[in-house]
């Protein structure tokens, strides 16, 4: 199994980091904002892997449709981490980019393992235990985070960094084990 390059990786994403003053009244109470648009992605989040492992186990095919709605809802959701991620202001947008960049590469049915939807959920193991720990530091970064807009307006850059980075670590593994769009095993890298 080969470790694929970051930059070319079948999932990408950037996130533009928000250099001006933020409102520190709404990151007071990002909290109790997200809580509507989070109760949206969550009744939707479960159709995700089930549909396209089916379809490439049992047809090996992967309709477009089904990938775009994959893609549409992976940006949608995306959009909200970083809005809960303090990066920005703007509500989640249900249609539009906005500040986050997500791409993922449309796939070849036919060139993926068919059987390897099967057990690439266990091969990411390693990946979701790492993930758990940098989720933790992550949590704490936030918490850093969301006292220095309150008292300055400005996010750090360097927990900006760190947050995008493991967002980005994260839509790779996403990519591999849920989405299916792609066989290669995900670098551990947060770049």
């Amino acid at each position: 199994m080969t470790t694929a390059n970051v930059a070319d990786y079948a999932a990408r994403l950037s996130v533009d980091y928000p250099d001006r003053d933020l409102d520190r009244l709404s990151t007071f109470f990002r909290i109790f904002y997200l809580i509507p648009i989070v109760i949206v992605v969550s009744a939707l989040g479960g159709m995700l892997t089930i549909p396209a492992l089916l379809l490439i186990v049992f047809r090996q095919k992967y309709p477009r449709w089904w990938f775009d709605f994959n893609l549409e809802f992976t940006r949608f959701s995306t959009r909200i981490s970083a809005y809960g991620a303090l990066i920005s202001d703007e509500y989640p947008s249900t249609t539009d980019e906005q500040y986050v960049h997500l791409e993922l590469d449309y796939p070849d049915a036919k060139a993926l393992n068919r059987w390897a939807p099967l057990y690439k959920w266990f091969l990411a193991i390693p990946h979701y235990l790492v993930l758990a720990v940098l989720g933790i530091a992550v949590l704490l970064a936030l918490i850093v985070a969301w006292f220095i807009i309150l008292f300055t307006g400005r996010y750090p850059e360097g927990i900006y960094d760190f947050v995008v980075g493991v967002m980005r670590w994260s839509l790779r593994v996403q990519a591999y084990a849920v989405l299916l769009i792609t066989d290669e095993y995900p670098p551990f890298s947060l770049g």
